[in-house]
């Protein structure tokens, strides 16, 4: 085998024209065949295959650095950086991380699974290699000639003074940083902020824009239409030959700068295409590419890495190509999946229901009764649940892009105007979005409904995509109502509640299958609102438990019968407002103990202690046990597991609440 012999960018150079179809191949069936036994990003990395081998033909990893944006497209560059035997442990605890990760190579930069940011990074690193002290100021930096003025003849006419290309070192000394930007991210604002501040300071960044139209879903973006109908189009040449020969005959056009000729002739010949939009900003656009052609791809690159300013590179390729369940999946191309079976690219197991499933099919009987109501995504209808209302009611559903930003601000229009909006996002990704969420919407007091999913340690995609600020971060907003289930029933139960209250709203759930009402021994309809559940009496120690925690506090609670420890029970369900009986109940308790699936620091178990010593007062309220998650950025692995080692399982429970009363004894 080809891939036997890849262990590192070296050999890749090494290999023979004949031997890249080949090696090609046999990455495509290493992805699927790794991926298939534990989950993790497929399409996106079988679209990627023959970019991969080309950067790495091109350019001189970890010397050049590739910056991939996102990170989930990382699979086939890890492969051949030397990492290939470890796919058996992909996303599994101590093993290879689902995304780049400086700890496991030199080949890895950063992280970066939360997309539109490697523009940025290169954009940094690229001023940082070429800024020295005493450097002359960049373009936009510095004084600028006044109106009419002369440039000086130690300038060139794009800006850069002259002699700074000898301080950018020679092809040799260089370092080169590439951004591969796919799956969508170029749909993010800060992605475009970035391109104007590379392109302004004429920074020599390489941005590979690897096209495959779909972020989750297909990718939300006029220009990624356009430039998809026009670049296709065989009268593009021709007319750019027309429009050149033309523009160079009109007598204004000699008083031009040649940076000014080429905008005005990008503006008339392609506008608004993506390569009129970039070259507008300063950045040169090459393309569109095969990205599956591996020697144009390499002439391309060849020619970008020799550019002393910035570059665009348009790759087009296939998501999920090689492999027939996923180019054949009408959603997301098999973007992500559990494992499944290889002969048909289903998921194994299933059976139960998963919370989102729940959440989506309680979000779809809400919305036959409420037209005002609209569910907004940021590119992930399907995994946010939204695809059966988008189904059947596709008017109610808004999809942004990799915009959370966008989405909250936005949500905050819909709700002034009347709507009723409920914007379905990853717990990881609302932590985007939240300086609009406090003032845009909590300010305001707009009636938007965040419905948070994968909150709490969600397990093999490792710290990026743990959804453990949530709380924390919506009990800074004044106002807020932060609500969380239980149970499936009682996530329809408070959904329902959320769209019916004023002000800002935030429901919360895990990852995962979701948890029956009967598994905790909960009674559905057995209270009312947002009323918390008493589900245990004890006189020794008051137990207030959030969310999905409430079983491993019942758990903790026969533990601590065993060593005849008392424990009452509390479901809290509304962390604020917290229910004012329940309150009551642990102001006169010996010890509370709350317990959270998220960030200890500022989340629901400071806002519950607060409560209780408002109630009882700082010199009667009882001490408290405060268990969550530590301020800390947690590796990859199974969410029981990792809940376990943070002591937040039932014996975990049961220990700490033991100690504190030995330790008062």
């Amino acid at each position: 085998m080809v891939l036997e012999a890849m262990q590192s960018p070296s050999d890749v150079k090494a290999l023979a024209p004949s031997e890249i179809p080949v090696l090609a191949e046999e990455i495509r069936e290493a992805i699927v065949e790794a991926v298939s036994r534990v989950g993790g990003h497929l399409g996106s990395n079988l679209g990627v295959v023959e970019l991969t081998i080309a950067l790495h033909r091109v350019f001189d990893s970890p010397k050049d650095l590739l910056v991939w944006d996102t990170g989930h497209q990382a699979y086939v560059h890890k492969m051949l950086t030397g990492r290939r035997d470890r796919f058996d442990q992909l996303r599994q605890a101590g093993g290879l991380s689902g995304y780049p990760d400086r700890e496991e190579s030199p080949h890895d930069l950063i992280e970066n699974s939360h997309a539109s940011t490697a523009l940025s990074w290169v954009a940094g690193l690229t001023f940082g290699q070429i800024a020295g002290p005493g450097d002359p100021p960049l373009p936009g930096t510095g004084s600028a000639p006044a109106p009419g003025q002369a440039i000086s003849s130690s300038q060139r006419h794009d800006g850069w003074p002259r002699g700074r290309r000898a301080r950018r070192g020679s092809e040799d000394e260089r370092r080169r940083f590439i951004a591969v930007v796919g799956d969508g991210a170029l749909t993010g604002g800060m992605a475009y902020e970035a391109l104007n501040n590379i392109g302004h300071h004429q920074l020599p960044a390489i941005i590979v824009l690897n096209d495959n139209g779909r972020s989750y879903a297909e990718t939300v973006s006029r220009l990624s239409e356009r430039v998809a109908n026009l670049r296709t189009d065989p009268r593009y040449r021709s007319m750019r030959g027309r429009v050149d020969r033309a523009l160079t005959r009109l007598p204004f056009m000699e008083r031009l700068t040649d940076a000014g000729l080429e905008a005005v002739k990008s503006a008339i010949s392609e506008a608004p295409a993506l390569q009129s939009f970039v070259e507008a900003l300063g950045v040169r656009y090459l393309g569109p590419y095969d990205g599956h052609d591996v020697e144009k791809l390499e002439d391309a690159l060849s020619h970008a890495a020799r550019a002393q300013t910035p570059v665009l590179v348009h790759v087009l390729t296939q998501k999920g190509k090689g492999y027939a369940p996923a180019e054949t999946d009408p959603e997301k191309k098999l973007h992500d999946t559990s494992a499944f079976d290889v002969s048909t690219g289903r998921a194994n197991g299933g059976g139960t229901r998963k919370w989102t499933a729940a959440f989506g099919a309680a979000l779809l009987e809400e919305a036959e009764g409420r037209p005002e109501l609209v569910a907004l995504t940021a590119a992930m209808p399907g995994s946010t649940g939204l695809l059966p209302l988008a189904s059947r009611a596709p008017a109610q559903v808004l999809d942004v892009g990799i915009a959370e930003q966008h989405a909250v601000t936005s949500a905050a229009g819909l709700a002034h105007a009347g709507k009723l909006p409920v914007f379905a996002v990853y717990s990881t990704f609302f932590s985007r979005a939240f300086d609009q969420a406090n003032l845009d919407v909590g300010l305001h007091g707009e009636h938007v409904v965040f419905v948070l999913d994968r909150a709490g340690v969600t397990g093999d995609d490792g710290p990026s995509h743990h959804g453990i600020l949530d709380m924390a971060l919506g009990l800074r907003i004044a106002g807020m109502t932060v609500l969380a289930p239980s149970c499936e029933e009682d996530m329809a139960a408070l959904l329902s509640c959320a769209l019916d209250l004023d002000g800002p709203v935030m429901l919360r759930f895990p990852k995962g299958s979701a948890i029956a009402a009967t598994d905790i021994g909960v009674t559905p309809g057995d209270v009312d609102g947002l009323m918390a559940r008493k589900l245990r009496d004890g006189a020794d120690v008051c137990v207030l438990a959030v969310g999905d925690r409430v079983g491993a506090a019942m758990e903790a609670a026969d533990q601590l019968q065993e060593a005849e420890i008392d424990a009452a029970v509390w479901d809290v369900r509304s962390v604020r407002p917290a229910d004012g009986r329940m309150l009551a109940e642990a102001a006169d308790a010996p010890l509370v103990v709350t317990v959270e699936n998220g960030v200890v620091g500022g989340g629901a178990g400071t806002e519950l202690t607060d409560r209780i010593v408002e109630l009882a007062g700082v010199r009667h309220a009882p001490p408290v046990l405060r268990l969550g998650v530590p301020s800390a950025f947690l590796p990859h692995g199974k969410p029981d597991r990792i809940l376990a080692e943070l002591g937040l399982d039932g014996a975990g429970i049961a220990a700490a609440t033991r100690k504190v009363l030995a330790d008062e004894r």
